[in-house]
């Protein structure tokens, strides 16, 4: 592993994520969110009680927040994004192969149609995304071809049915109350995000990470293809299954925070290999810091470049595009 780009993504996260404490409708100086904090966490010299009571409910409920619920969603889609790549050893694979966005999608708008509980949407947002996958996994054993040809196929078949069912289900939605509502959310937004959602989300969410990452060496091997790696005693299936399961899981609970949020596992991993190079024990857990500090500003951005907040979704795919234009003419160059 080198420590140089790690430490150097490290920094940059929390250089971002200051900068975005201090950013928002009503600015702070740095100074005074580092002398509340300080009060906060370490007992220094108190700020006065009304000035204190305004930095607490200003900061740690409703900016902090925000500000977790974007880094963990970036990093979770990068990292499942940069391990998607290394294990199908494809430059344009990201979290949406196997229809996991789309079903977690499906799942949410079928949720805000027959529920009205919001925790029982989220269940069926999750629930969707696990629905995708299986038949993506399931739809590959039945034809039993080995390798990545099959999973692929299973993703994509996947993700068409789930996006005609998503069709379906806003087709047969009250057009006047849900159907909005399920077209903002699926725009991709941070507002509804708070402490417990980022709680409650945010430990599964970080395992699911952590598994990816410690995946890493078993990705390295893998790249040199299937034989390989089982001649050298890696057990491709189970590697296979534990990193599919680990990116689904932390895909999936990222439309639970914030609906659909595309590119960012797409286009984070590419700027990861090219910071950190091929090593996914180096690549995968850069990807993770980089991912969180890009959807962080980019949350920056969505809420302040304007008078009206802009769905997180809509500028992600502004930035993502012409990357992704890049990353086609690199191609055909090859990848490894």
């Amino acid at each position: 592993m080198k420590p140089l780009p790690l430490v150097t993504a490290v920094v940059g996260l929390l250089i971002v994520i200051f900068a975005s404490l201090c950013l928002g409708k009503y600015p702070l100086p740095p100074g005074e969110i580092g002398a509340f904090l300080r009060a906060e966490w370490f007992g220094g010299a108190a700020l006065p009680p009304d000035r204190t009571e305004l930095l607490r409910n200003l900061l740690l409920e409703i900016r902090l927040p925000r500000i977790l619920a974007a880094a963990l969603i970036g990093a979770a889609l990068a990292v499942s994004g940069a391990a998607y790549q290394a294990m199908f050893v494809n430059p344009l694979v990201s979290p949406a192969l196997l229809g996991v966005l789309a079903g977690a999608s499906c799942g949410a708008a079928l949720g805000m149609v027959l529920f009205k509980s919001w925790y029982a949407v989220q269940c069926a947002t999750f629930l969707g995304g696990i629905a995708a996958v299986a038949l993506a996994v399931g739809l590959a054993r039945i034809y039993r071809i080995g390798g990545t040809i099959m999973l692929v196929l299973g993703g994509v078949i996947s993700g068409a049915l789930f996006s005609a069912l998503l069709s379906l289900v806003k087709y047969l939605a009250d057009p006047y109350n849900q159907l909005p509502a399920i077209v903002y959310w699926l725009m991709g937004n941070l507002s509804l995000a708070d402490r417990a959602m980022v709680f409650r989300t945010g430990v599964p969410m970080l395992a699911g990470v952590a598994v990816l990452i410690l995946s890493a060496r078993y990705l390295n091997i893998l790249s040199m293809g299937d034989e390989e790696a089982a001649a050298l005693g890696v057990n491709v299936a189970r590697v296979r299954l534990t990193v599919i399961t680990a990116a689904t899981l932390v895909s999936a609970l990222t439309v639970v925070v914030a609906g659909a949020v595309g590119w960012v596992g797409l286009i984070i991993p590419h700027i990861a290999r090219m910071v950190a190079g091929p090593d996914n024990e180096t690549l995968l857990p850069v990807a993770a810091l980089l991912g969180a500090g890009y959807l962080v500003a980019v949350d920056d951005v969505a809420r302040l470049a304007f008078a009206f907040e802009l769905p997180i979704g809509i500028v992600t795919a502004l930035v993502g595009i012409p990357f992704f234009m890049l990353v086609l003419g690199n191609a055909r160059k090859g990848w490894r």
